[in-house]
């Protein structure tokens, strides 16, 4: 299955909020939706859910226009949006009647998405009586109990502890290899870049990168070495301002071209005692910065 967004426009009043968005995500795979507060990542969330529809463009699934009734979404918004004194196990399945099941089946289905992420025991409990980071596994349930086809998880990992994480991490994986469609929007760059195999930068509600994440960090100008060593000063006094120290201890070298890169390369392991030296690969955080780090 493939989803696409093409050409979408949308205004709020006079204030043109997305400006001609276009993406591509695909079954088995994650996709990476980024961009600071206010870039148009919630209003693009929205118009692919049918909250409310674009000015202009169109939501396509293999080429054709969504349909909604085929079509399932599941989606774990930043902002949660459960009913603090209702019991979990009525809203639970209250949410997954709305979504088309049976009530026997949403009832099976959300005990087995209970017992799977640890929380059997609160099935009868008031959700105000939980902790945030149990909250935010009830909240995951309603995403997932009615077995969508394309998961939208908003700031997922948002108050869970480390070993919650993991657990979020693996049912992520899961989900993934049962060939859904995965849609994440987060500021954590580390689990965007461990699950993402593509990613679309939004900035000022218009795309400003988008593609597969290793061919982006691939297409970076390669004129930069990372080395780690036991004698950093000898490198630091010999290569002068070429050379500087990053925050971790290892250090950067920058090079006058990509083509010194492997006579550089030979030169520091016969020369000092080198334990690593790589090409310089930016990180996703690198690449975020550059391209939303402002608002244009």
């Amino acid at each position: 299955m493939k989803l696409e967004l093409k050409n979408i426009h949308k205004s709020f009043g006079e204030k043109e909020v997305l400006k001609d968005i276009s993406f591509s995500a695909e079954s088995g795979k994650a996709f990476g939706l980024l961009g600071r507060n206010g870039a148009g990542k919630t209003t693009t969330i929205r118009i692919l859910m049918n909250v409310f529809p674009a000015n202009s463009g169109e939501v396509f699934v293999d080429g054709k226009p969504i349909n909604y009734d085929a079509i399932g979404l599941g989606y774990l918004p930043e902002e949660r949006g459960l009913y603090p004194k209702k019991r979990i196990i009525d809203q639970l399945v209250y949410f997954a009647e709305l979504k088309g099941m049976r009530h026997k089946e949403a009832v099976r289905s959300v005990d087995h998405w209970l017992d799977r992420l640890g929380m059997s025991e609160y099935r009868g409990k008031r959700l105000d009586t939980l902790s945030k980071g149990n909250q935010q596994k009830i909240q995951l349930v309603t995403a997932l109990a009615h077995d969508p086809h394309i998961v939208i998880l908003d700031e997922p990992f948002s108050g869970l502890d480390p070993v919650n994480a993991m657990l979020l991490k693996d049912v992520v994986k899961e989900q993934i290899a049962q060939g859904k469609i995965v849609l994440f929007s987060s500021h954590q760059m580390s689990y965007i870049e461990e699950f993402c195999d593509s990613i679309a930068i939004l900035n000022a509600g218009k795309i400003a990168l988008c593609g597969d994440l290793h061919d982006i960090k691939r297409n970076y100008v390669r004129d930069r070495l990372v080395v780690n060593t036991a004698s950093p000063e000898r490198i630091q006094a010999d290569f002068g301002p070429a050379c500087t120290m990053n925050e971790n201890g290892s250090l950067m070298l920058q090079l006058a071209a990509p083509a010194e890169k492997q006579a550089v390369m030979k030169r520091l392991v016969e020369n000092y005692d080198i334990d690593e030296v790589k090409v310089f690969e930016p990180s996703l955080n690198d690449i975020f910065v550059e391209y939303a780090g402002e608002q244009v």
